[in-house]
């Protein structure tokens, strides 16, 4: 059976490592900056449409919200970076807490990074490229709200992250896609079930 056919269960939300589930099942998480599409993309491969809260308030997700499809993996979505209205020691805290899951959670086997392609990458994503890049973790670069770009601006966003990328010395899948016309979600999907069968 296809993972992605699988009926999609919210399990928990955790603030810290400790309070996630037992370490017994690959986990894909899913970063990037608030309000730029994680939690859409989520809905979107698992076929739920509002399994993942999505706002437009940046910041909503403030706790690592675990969906389990059956027993073959956890998607793990994370508080967004960068947002502007939580005080700065909640926002380190998070920090921390997030650092620690992306470092020391053993199922943990693939991040999703996703950045909204019609704009450049901040310093913001440019350190999340360089910090896991340094750690070596295995992770890609999902681009977001596609449909929004001529294939022509689309290409040439794909090709600047690819650039930073090189010079960072890092290569990985970097995937355009989109939660309105579904372009780039087979290519998402192959990768995914890559990364959690064994």
């Amino acid at each position: 059976m296809s993972l992605f056919n699988i009926q999609p269960e919210f399990v928990t939300s955790a603030t810290k490592l400790e309070e996630c589930p037992t370490e017994s099942l690959p986990e894909v998480c899913f970063a990037g900056r608030s309000n730029v599409g994680k939690s859409s993309l989520i809905n979107v491969l698992l076929n739920k449409k509002n399994i993942a809260r999505t706002s437009n308030v940046p910041g909503k997700t403030q706790q690592m919200n675990y969906y389990q499809l059956g027993d073959r993996c956890y998607f793990v979505d994370l508080p967004g970076y960068g947002f502007a209205k939580v005080p700065k020691k909640e926002r380190d805290r998070w920090g921390k807490n997030i650092r620690e899951y992306l470092l020391d959670r053993k199922t943990l086997n693939l991040i999703i990074h996703v950045v909204d392609v019609r704009h450049d990458p901040t310093q913001l994503d440019e350190d999340f490229f360089y910090w896991m890049g340094m750690n070596e973790k295995p992770f890609c670069v999902v681009l977001s709200k596609s449909d929004k770009l001529s294939r022509n601006k689309m290409n040439q966003s794909k090709a600047k992250v690819r650039r930073i990328m090189k010079e960072m010395n890092i290569e990985v899948p970097i995937l355009p896609y989109s939660a309105d016309t579904r372009d780039g979600i087979d290519e998402i999907k192959k990768l995914i079930t890559e990364f959690v069968t064994d």
